[in-house]
Order: C-alpha cells, then sequence, then structure tokens
C-alpha cells in the first residue's frame, strides 16, 4: 500500500463521515444513508445498520456496545439487535438541526456537536459525560465538524467548517474545561473547506477538505502544511488512522450532487508514512 488512496470495501456512501478506529475494524457513518457501517479490512466483512434518521457520528462504548449522535441526539446502540436507545437531545427546538462530527475525549467524554442545516449559526459543541449529562461547551457555530486531543491531552483542536479555520483550545482532561481559544490556522485561501480530522503520533492534525478532494497534514507546532494527498473525488468528509500499527489512514467520501464522479462515496485506504493514535472509548 502506498501514499496514493484506493478505494476499499463495498458500500458506496451518499455521505460518508466519521471514521474511528476500534480493535480490528472501522467504524463510520452515511450521514445520509441513516447508516452505521462496521468494516473489517482482514476479512472484507462489513456489517451496516439502518437507524432510521440521519446520523452524524458513532463511537464505540467501553463496556460494549455503540455510541452515537443523529437528528434526534444520542443514543446507545446494541450491535447484536440493531436496536438503539435514546440518552437524551438537546436541541429538540431546533428542527434545523442535527448532530455532526464527534469523538471521545481522554477520560472517555463523547463530544459532538451540531449543524445548522439552514446554515446560521445557530449550532454548538456538546459533551456527553459519562454519568450521561449533556453539557453545551462552545457556541455559537454553524457546522461543528471535526475534533480531536493532542497526544498529551491538553489541546482541543476544533472545527466548524463554515469559518474556515482550526481552532485550538487549552483542555482540562479533569473537568473537561476547556479555555484559551485560539485560530492556529486560517485556511480561507485553500481550495475547499476544513472538515473531519485525526491526529498522529507527532502531534500533526490529518484533515479532510470538503470540496477540496485532499487530505491536508498540518503541524501545529510549525504552523505548515507538512503533507497532502488527493483524492479522485472532490468530497472527501473525514480520516482516521487504523489497521495493526495505526499507519493505514482510511478516508470517507461523499457524493456532490450533479457532479458524475465512479470512485464518489467510496471508502479509501493509504499508508502516508505516518502513525495514528489509539481511539478514546465512551466510559458512560
Amino acid at each position: 500500500m502506498t501514499a496514493s488512496p484506493a478505494p476499499i470495501s463495498d458500500h458506496i456512501s451518499i455521505w460518508g463521515e466519521g471514521p474511528v478506529w476500534h480493535r480490528d475494524r472501522l467504524l463510520y457513518v452515511d450521514i445520509e444513508a441513516h447508516k452505521i457501517i462496521s468494516f473489517h479490512p482482514a476479512s472484507g466483512l462489513e456489517t451496516i445498520w439502518n437507524v432510521g434518521q440521519r446520523v452524524g457520528t458513532v463511537v464505540p462504548r467501553e463496556n460494549g456496545g455503540l455510541v452515537w449522535a443523529g437528528d434526534q441526539g444520542f443514543f446507545f446502540f446494541d450491535e447484536e439487535t440493531g436496536q438503539s436507545s435514546p440518552i437524551g437531545d438537546p436541541e429538540p427546538d431546533l428542527p434545523d438541526n442535527r448532530f455532526n462530527d464527534g469523538k471521545c475525549d481522554p477520560a472517555g467524554r463523547l463530544w459532538a456537536g451540531t449543524i445548522c442545516l439552514k446554515k446560521r449559526p445557530e449550532a454548538a459543541l456538546y459533551c456527553l459525560h459519562t454519568d450521561l449529562r449533556i453539557e453545551k461547551k462552545f457556541s455559537p457555530v454553524t457546522n461543528s465538524n471535526g475534533i480531536i486531543w493532542s497526544g498529551d491531552g491538553r489541546v482541543l483542536y476544533y472545527i466548524d467548517t463554515p469559518s474556515k479555520t482550526v481552532r485550538a483550545f487549552d483542555f482540562d482532561a479533569a473537568t473537561g474545561g476547556i479555555s484559551g481559544e485560539r485560530v492556529i490556522w486560517d485556511t480561507s485561501a485553500e481550495t475547499g473547506v476544513p472538515d473531519g480530522m485525526t491526529i498522529d503520533n507527532q502531534d500533526r492534525l490529518w484533515i479532510a477538505f470538503c470540496h477540496g478532494g485532499r487530505v491536508s497534514c498540518f503541524n501545529p507546532a510549525t504552523r505548515r502544511v507538512e503533507q497532502q494527498i488527493d483524492f479522485p473525488c472532490i468530497e472527501t468528509t473525514a480520516c482516521a488512522f487504523g489497521g495493526d500499527d495505526l499507519q493505514d489512514l482510511y478516508i470517507t467520501t461523499g457524493m456532490k450532487p450533479g457532479l458524475e464522479e465512479p470512485l464518489a462515496g467510496r471508502l479509501f485506504v493509504c499508508r502516508p508514512g505516518a502513525t495514528g493514535v489509539p481511539c478514546a472509548t465512551f466510559h458512560g
């Protein structure tokens, strides 16, 4: 496998998002098809569940099962029965909003944000604590997207896509508090907009650029782009390191309406010469 991305798996997503590697499989979602996908690269086994609403993110739960968030808030998911159990919805009064991207922090809390489908700044970033409290953490935003933590757990990186910026916050792992908001990369001059992201073991951010057909590796320490991976479809949405050595980079994509692209919506994989870090699980 080389740095050039190659399509993998059979599922073709309308809008793939939110990949996360856990143990020997990749979990991700097809938002508009209402699906959670589990893909085992070693065997090619693909398991797909329809959860009955748009689903923006899925993460593994420490004591078994999954947690996901979508149109109607947060849910637990039982893989054996295919059943979802509601946890809570912080925005029942905002019908134009739904949950989008999210990840777990080092202490096992799930952070996920919403998107306003009418493109108004009425969305927010939330934290689902391990006692199942839902706390609003940052607002207003329009399209809450990529979120990840530095290797030492002291910095939270965050993207609100229409702002075209990558933000950083000081992070208190003990309390889940954030402070010291700053912009570390203004991508206004870039093609496309920043979407989902992951981090490697050198604390470099790997960011998918929606409408940009690429993933860029950005080093917060030097404020420089150190690598770029180009794709044969324009809607690159999110990425995650996986595989036994965490050196396979998996990338989700989506379909752009009105544009014919044979590989749009496929899951891709490549080996860009970097090593990821294990994902955190939800501890609630």
